[in-house]
């Protein structure tokens, strides 16, 4: 079954759903709507690029995350990048420079990486780094913030550069999200999306998905407030556990069949928000994309990992190029020798083998 699966086609198919759910999301705004249309030609020809890239045996991903900094300014409960030591709170020591996270952007639009997501710690906290995304608008740039250093100066920068669109993490109400985030945050970031809006600006939503709350971030309530507010972009992301106690907060089968079937119901039926669900049911999709397949992960210190939450590096993009990170020997292993395509609980299968993850890199 795995080798009739066509991964590239799987691929191509998602971003050019992602992209024609963003031009029909747009349509009511002339400025916004244009900017997507030149995007999704942009996009066509990335994906031209990885197509032929792929016919001369060389796999490109059409997604990378960029975890830009280290650094963060809140302490939300069960943070996975605190957890593994990704976020502390001392100064970032060898972070990534601005002109060196443009290096890695640049080579990432010649080989039709069409998305970056960009993520910390706070990657607001990186504004040069923002500003050399903001120039490449061959490229999407999902920002994923807080909120909390949302300021005039950004806005100004999101307008000018319509490939920048925030992508603001919010739990559901403001008890919930206050509860992870902290006190105020839910009403700064009801706040901000007003501000945005007004300015005739696009955002999107990110949402960790837990056992509690998986129903109420799925209803047409919880949805409807966000379309109403202008948000163009739910960003589903699953609970990892980050402790034995922790582990009944993570979705299984049952809560992620409920999640899919939402997502599938939604976009037939409110079709002006893109939805996306991250890691997704892997097992009826061809399994993981991490590890270069679909995407993979550099921290802000140039490590290249298979993915955010799983945190292991043997190749650093300061040291070489993104085609060396993509083929480096624990993505190949991982990639050639079928771990990702093996049987597991659901969710997230990297994390679920870590022990072999670490058992590879240091074999």
């Amino acid at each position: 079954m795995h080798e009739e699966f066509d991964l590239q086609n799987y691929l191509t198919a998602g971003v050019e759903r992602i992209v024609s759910d963003a031009v029909r999301a747009t349509l009511k705004d002339p400025k916004e709507s244009a900017f997507m249309l030149r995007f999704a030609t942009a996009s066509r020809n990335a994906s031209k690029k990885r197509r032929n890239a792929e016919d001369n045996g060389e796999h490109i991903p059409p997604f990378l995350i960029a975890s830009i900094t280290s650094s963060c300014n809140l302490h939300c409960a069960g943070c996975y990048s605190r957890c593994n030591h990704a976020t502390v709170d001392t100064e970032p020591v060898k972070q990534m420079t601005d002109d060196e996270w443009k290096a890695v952007f640049d080579e990432a639009g010649q080989l039709g990486i069409s998305f970056i997501l960009l993520a910390g710690g706070e990657p607001m906290l990186r504004r040069g780094v923002i500003e050399a995304a903001g120039r490449r608008q061959d490229i999407l740039f999902p920002i994923f913030t807080n909120g909390t250093y949302l300021d005039e100066k950004y806005l100004e920068l999101f307008d000018r550069c319509r490939n920048l669109i925030p992508i603001m993490s919010i739990e559901g109400d403001r008890e919930r999200t206050d509860e992870r985030r902290g006190k105020g945050i839910y009403d700064r970031l009801i706040s901000n999306m007003d501000e945005i809006k007004k300015r005739g600006l696009i955002f999107g939503a990110s949402v960790t998905v837990t056992t509690r709350n998986y129903k109420e971030v799925t209803s047409r309530e919880f949805l409807g407030s966000l379309s109403e507010r202008g948000c163009k972009a739910v960003i589903f992301v699953e609970y990892v556990p980050v402790t034995e106690e922790s582990r009944e907060l993570a979705p299984g089968d049952e809560e992620r069949e409920f999640i899919q079937s939402g997502i599938r119901r939604l976009r037939e039926t409110h079709s002006e928000m893109v939805y996306i669900s991250f890691p997704g049911d892997e097992k009826s999709s061809g399994g993981c994309v991490a590890a270069g397949r679909g995407f993979f992960h550099i921290n802000s210190h140039g490590g290249a990992e298979p993915c955010p939450f799983s945190p292991y590096s043997d190749m650093n993009v300061r040291n070489g190029s993104l085609k060396d990170a993509m083929n480096s020997p624990l993505f190949r292993k991982l990639r050639e020798e079928g771990y990702l395509l093996e049987d597991h609980d659901g969710g997230c299968i990297l994390y679920e083998k870590r022990e072999l993850v670490e058992q590879l890199i240091n074999a």
